[in-house]
């Protein structure tokens, strides 16, 4: 069986280690990213090597995974004079990562369609910390057979994965996700906040109650650090943010009304005032422990 050979285009937080993870699978892997040095230090981790241009990484590639920072990055990337398309041989299939609009997920569909390519989005879940151990949620919108295809790359690191509807479903899993975890993250605030207050041992607390309904990967993984005032461990607010805004647009298409999500979405803001925009998404605690008169004026 011949080598399968696999582009990445995106080397952040994320890409960084999804990539590692397929080169340390024997998978040829050329790599890019905007900044050259995040791309030459990826060579020195692992085997493979880096292109000048996306368009130059898909060059000769079956696979071509992105991993970038939202609409406009993706179309550059993608669909620019130098983005992967131009160097995408026929019956490669594109795969994108990044959290983006249902939208932009059903233009590449398009664009892939009109040259005899294939795509696939695949939004994933789980952070850092699942990119690194290879333990993501991914949700993939495409076709069966398309997806069968990529299936056993994608489990290099997924610890689940599923294809969820036709291009564009995959994101709007993703919204779910992010509609969710931000009412998780705010209760969770809340809860700490009031444990606090109360005088209890926060930490007896959680390490309680996480064992019973109220229990959740938010909790489990972030309770202690909200309670050590930390928030380095994760998801940033600048790009959760950028996530929300893109589900109450969808939202406002469909007809959802989504009160709650607005409101935390608001709350968010409000870090981003306070200087806390790259603080992890648990940083609604912070929010909620500022005096109460600078409370009153939001």
């Amino acid at each position: 069986m011949s080598t399968l050979n696999a582009a990445f285009i995106g080397l952040g937080t994320m890409g960084y280690p999804m990539a590692g993870h397929l080169a340390e699978a024997g998978i040829t892997m050329t790599v890019y990213n905007r900044t050259g040095q995040r791309a030459q230090q990826w060579i020195r981790d692992y085997p493979g090597s880096h292109a000048a241009t996306p368009a130059e990484a898909a060059q000769g590639a079956d696979l071509v995974f992105v991993c970038v920072g939202n609409d406009d990055d993706l179309r550059q990337v993608t669909l620019g004079e130098d983005g992967v398309l131009q160097g995408l041989a026929k019956d490669a299939i594109l795969i994108d990562h990044t959290t983006a609009s249902a939208e932009m997920a059903r233009e590449l569909d398009t664009a892939c369609r009109k040259q005899g390519n294939h795509f696939v989005d695949a939004p994933v879940s789980g952070g850092q910390q699942g990119a690194e151990n290879g333990q993501l949620s991914i949700m993939c919108g495409g076709e069966e057979a398309i997806y069968q295809r990529v299936l056993p790359t994608l489990q290099h690191y997924a610890k689940a994965t599923n294809l969820m509807g036709p291009a564009g479903s995959g994101q709007l899993t993703k919204m779910v996700n992010q509609i969710c975890v931000a009412g998780l993250v705010e209760a969770l605030s809340e809860g700490v906040a009031f444990a606090l207050n109360a005088g209890l041992d926060a930490s007896k607390v959680f390490d309680t109650i996480s064992q019973g309904a109220a229990g959740s990967w938010q909790m489990v993984n972030r309770h202690q650090t909200m309670i050590d005032d930390q928030y380095e461990h994760g998801f940033a607010v600048d790009w959760m943010r950028k996530d929300l805004d893109i589900c109450l647009n969808e939202a406002a298409r469909n007809g959802t009304p989504l009160p709650i999500t607005e409101q935390i979405n608001d709350f968010y803001r409000d870090i981003q005032t306070m200087g806390g925009g790259r603080w992890d998404t648990s940083s609604l605690l912070r929010r909620l422990q500022k005096t109460p008169d600078s409370d009153k004026e939001n």
